[in-house]
């Protein structure tokens, strides 16, 4: 794990990003007091397919039979 002031952390964001690639955490701090962590994302989200269950919302959507008629004359 990295400790990393946001100055240091701005000048050398490439530098702490090949890190994290690595699979290190790197720890942000602000006048040496931590705030947030950056970490590698799951191997899923990393290479940009996002898993979606089928069926999640199966029978609590109802669609009116004509939803995709065209709209009748402006009256």
């Amino acid at each position: 794990m990295i400790q990393a002031n946001i100055h240091y952390a701005k000048t050398h964001l490439s530098r702490l990003a090949r890190r994290v690639r690595e699979g290190e955490i790197v720890v942000l701090c602000d006048r040496n007091r931590p705030f947030a962590e950056i970490r590698r994302l799951p191997s899923a989200r990393a290479s940009g397919r996002r898993v979606r269950p089928l069926g999640l919302y199966a029978g609590q959507v109802v669609m009116a039979p004509d939803f995709d008629r065209a709209p009748s004359a402006a009256l």
